[in-house]
């Protein structure tokens, strides 16, 4: 006869059996938990192979309302379908320059002098005479990238003012997404906003929790993921590409990670010609979209 599993909790033994209510000194009880598995685990089981499938969007960091500034940035917002507007506070000139530009103000206008609007924004702004308030944008997840050819990843890149040039890059390049951690990386913000000159409202932004999970993610959906190394076998010139690229970029100083370098399909390195030998971050990501685009066969 099968004999019942005994398990020691604390310093008693008891079966292994269902659990009873839990009774408390009031006299009241509660039903017991039966599963302690979080509902991401019933995901994990759905996926069948121990993990989550290539998954959705999480709730954007940035809580509530914002202001962002700088007549590109507004022109970027207002032109983005996704944006949710709120108000727009603005001096009648950069009013008068926003409209030259053929923008539909859908938003109340409250007027206002430069020093008004030096009190609403961070000090030393360059706000041009215009602000508006605006709410984060919806966040992208991987899954919105399936049907990407050229997606770009920042490991750990913490620089708003960086990572807002290298968005910019992505844009000129025709990068399908800019992805960045959800931990040592910049919030949506103004000064990402500022930075980005625009291209926050142009390319997807992605945010995820584990960049190696990722990494494993994109490349099961076909992606060919190429992280930047100074060590890496090859120039970058040299690798051979497919027709889905993944590039990983990481911090200045660190690099990309060890445990993000070994998800990787392979490692690739930028020689540089000159005598000074490294580049910026975002330098080198201006660099690396372009080579890789050439490698690619995109136009």
């Amino acid at each position: 006869m099968p004999q019942h599993k005994r398990i020691a909790i604390g310093s008693h033994m008891t079966e292994n059996k269902r659990p009873q209510n839990r009774s408390f000194k009031d006299g009241t009880s509660r039903p017991a938990r039966t599963d302690k598995r979080s509902p991401y685990a019933k995901d994990k089981r759905a996926a069948g192979k121990g993990k989550p499938p290539f998954r959705s969007h999480e709730k954007p960091e940035q809580e509530g309302p914002y202001y962002i500034y700088g007549l590109h940035t507004l022109e970027a917002a207002f032109r983005n379908t996704a944006r949710k507007r709120h108000k727009l506070v603005v001096t009648q000139n950069a009013l008068a320059r926003l409209e030259e530009r053929g923008i539909t103000i859908d938003v109340p206008v409250e007027m206002a002098t430069p020093r008004q609007i030096d009190k609403m924004v961070p000090r030393d702004a360059v706000h041009q005479g215009a602000i508006l308030l605006v709410d984060p944008l919806p966040e992208y997840g991987a899954y919105a990238l399936r049907d990407g050819n050229l997606v770009l990843a920042l490991d750990q890149v913490t620089d708003p003012h960086n990572v807002g040039a290298i968005m910019r890059s992505a844009v000129a390049m025709c990068a399908d997404a800019v992805v960045t951690t959800r931990r040592h990386a910049p919030e949506e913000g103004p000064v990402l906003a500022k930075t980005a000159s625009g291209a926050l409202d142009m390319i997807k932004h992605v945010r995820v929790t584990n960049m190696a999970r990722f990494i494993e993610e994109m490349i099961e959906e076909g992606f060919q993921a190429i992280a930047l190394d100074s060590e890496g076998p090859a120039t970058l010139e040299d690798t051979v590409f497919t027709d889905k690229t993944l590039l990983i970029l990481g911090s200045e100083g660190k690099g990309v990670r060890q445990g993000v370098r070994e998800k990787c399909s392979t490692l690739a390195r930028l020689d540089m010609p000159g005598k000074i030998k490294s580049l910026n971050v975002s330098n080198a990501a201006m660099l690396s979209l372009y080579v890789s685009r050439q490698k690619m066969g995109l136009n």
